[in-house]
């Protein structure tokens, strides 16, 4: 296994999205690399949030900044210089898509779009990481995942933003970042698509863990909207452990890896919704469940997973938590952080994954 924290240790890392649910997990994984991290992004989008709750605000450089405002994106690259970027920062919910598209192509486009065109103008990156979704893909609910390669779709405003987002990556990677000509611009950008991410410290409306955690903190019946909707499973750790590996083969052979990776779990994390609420309260140790599905609810995909095989054979990068483990983890951490130090709590799921990595 690669030695993250030789490659990281004062490295300047720029995070967008530092304040969200996988953009923090990102961050305390980077500090505790030794990497300088300069966090882009709103004010956390919920009370609480694991942002406040770690206090890492402490130990990175903290910016309050919209992705879609390009003169603050191009201050920034300019002032910091950052060596490697990872762009988390987007509008991320299906639902919330419903009710403001606008603002979700907005930021999933333009504001990747001007992050694509500072990194076009900065003469410090050499790496950059760009995050989508799993939704990208057209998707026809086939029973087998799908590959890199196969069409970009999207039903709801947020799945057509991030693939139009990958569009416009891929552009930017073909006219000015063409692997081809590495050694003239020197730059090194990717995409990569997860899949569906749970794990301590995510308090988004209409998610499926924090609908739990809400209710149980509550004492009231957890809601369930499609209950026999199946979904790809995999603890927050695990897609951040893939963006942290592929960057640095991206410093080291950046041509090879200059593309698109899918990222997800094995075929044992794919269950429907039903079963992983079920998985939870037991691993919680309290907590039942009611199904409020609708007809007239707005569309959700039933299945989508994905094949990660490229990432298997050429990134060497597998997924080392199986269905109980991540819901373990992501219990533990809730039933835990009113009690724990929350930046201690996340270093040391954070340690158990790498003891499981190596």
């Amino acid at each position: 296994m690669i030695d993250f924290a030789s490659k990281y240790k004062d490295k300047k890392v720029l995070i967008t999205g530092h304040t969200g649910f996988k953009g923090c997990w990102l961050s305390i994984w980077l500090h505790s690399l030794g990497a300088n991290v300069i966090g882009l992004s709103l004010d956390p989008a919920t009370t609480p949030n694991i942002y406040d709750l770690s206090n890492i605000s402490e130990n990175l450089v903290d910016i309050r900044g919209d992705i879609r405002d390009k003169n603050k994106v191009f201050n920034i690259f300019a002032q910091f210089q950052p060596e490697i970027v990872f762009h988390l920062a987007a509008q991320a919910l299906v639902l919330d898509s419903y009710n403001d598209p606008l603002y979700t192509y907005e930021t999933n486009t333009l504001g990747t779009a001007n992050i694509l065109e500072a990194i076009r103008k900065s003469n410090s990156v050499h790496s950059a990481v760009f995050i989508t979704s799993d939704k990208v893909y057209e998707n026809h609910e086939w029973i087998w995942g799908y590959r890199e390669n196969d069409p970009k779709g999207g039903f709801d405003p947020y799945s057509s933003s991030k693939g139009a987002a990958e569009l416009i990556i891929s552009s930017y990677r073909n006219s000015f970042f063409n692997p081809k000509n590495h050694s003239e611009h020197k730059k090194a950008i990717a995409s990569v698509r997860a899949g569906n991410v749970i794990g301590g410290g995510d308090w988004a409306e209409n998610r499926l863990i924090p609908d739990c955690v809400k209710a149980i903190e509550s004492n009231e019946t957890i809601k369930i909207r499609n209950p026999f909707s199946k979904r790809p499973w995999q603890h927050v750790l695990e897609p951040l452990s893939a963006y942290l590996l592929l960057a640095v083969k991206m410093m080291e052979q950046p041509i090879e890896f200059s593309n698109e990776w899918n990222i997800g779990p094995t075929y044992e994390n794919i269950v429907n919704v039903k079963s992983l609420v079920e998985k939870f309260i037991v691993y919680y140790g309290t907590g039942k469940w009611m199904d409020v599905s609708n007809g007239d609810s707005l569309h959700e995909a039933k299945l989508l997973s994905l094949d990660i095989s490229k990432a298997f054979f050429y990134l060497a990068w597998k997924p080392v938590l199986n269905l109980d483990e991540t819901v373990r983890l992501t219990a533990a951490w809730y039933k835990e952080y009113k009690t724990k130090d929350v930046l201690s709590l996340c270093l040391e799921q954070i340690n158990y994954y790498m003891n499981k990595w190596k």
